[in-house]
């Protein structure tokens, strides 16, 4: 006898590789740092390997990985000089992976409550959202300096489904990234991963890996089916 599949009532999403490809603003914006350097210019594809941990990571690892400068104090001013940078233009060159916008709204009619739990600056997050136009769809939003500890703390997470007064068990994460799907399995609960951004290279089984985000109507309660 197959076993039925969980429901779920609220779907919790990371934001950045998991809804929107914003890495060619996040490169621009470090590409702005490094030419005020005097330091080269990075290929989007390499600044993207990065992304993930929150910016302040970003730029720690990075610098890094290319030998330059990475002490404290240069990795304080990297990091005011990229939120300067970014919140210039945070949504410029940004865009939806396929079929995201829709498949949200669609979710959202079919009666799933959203929410955004990313390790985006909060008020980056805020405004991306809503230049981007989805901001009406979720019930609440928590970027990383929104919380004592941002993911993969489980706190962060958990501080998401809390503020959406979800159960326990009534809900799952959807996530791009190994540190989506710790943050997932350290809060004990359920994970999903999207072929796009880093999901590729994220390893699970094949029910938690989905085609597009429709797939998941697939587990809503039954009084929510329409």
């Amino acid at each position: 006898m197959t076993k039925p599949l969980a429901t779920y009532g609220a779907l919790i999403f990371d934001l950045d590789g998991t809804l929107i490809d914003s890495a060619p603003d996040i490169a621009a914006a470090v590409n702005a740092y490094l030419r005020s350097r005097g330091w080269p210019e990075q290929e989007t594809e390499f600044v993207e390997r990065f992304i993930g941990n929150g910016p302040r990571r970003l730029l720690l690892d990075m610098l890094t990985e290319l030998g330059l400068p990475s002490d404290d104090a240069t990795i304080r001013a990297a990091h005011a000089a990229y939120l300067a940078h970014y919140g210039e233009a945070p949504a410029r060159l940004t865009k939806f992976y396929s079929h995201v916008r829709e498949d949200l709204a669609a979710l959202r009619q079919a009666g799933f409550r959203l929410g955004i739990c990313t390790n985006k600056p909060h008020a980056l997050t805020l405004r991306v959202l809503d230049l981007l136009g989805i901001a009406p769809l979720f019930d609440a939003v928590l970027g990383a300096d929104a919380v004592p500890a941002c993911k993969p703390d489980p706190g962060h997470l958990l501080a998401v489904a809390k503020r959406m007064q979800l159960a326990d068990g009534g809900w799952a994460y959807v996530g791009d990234t190994g540190v989506d799907q710790a943050t997932a399995v350290a809060a004990n609960a359920p994970f999903f991963v999207v072929p796009w951004g880093g999901g590729k290279l994220v390893s699970t089984e094949p029910g938690q890996r989905l085609e597009r985000l429709l797939d998941l109507m697939a587990y809503r309660p039954v009084q929510q089916a329409i």
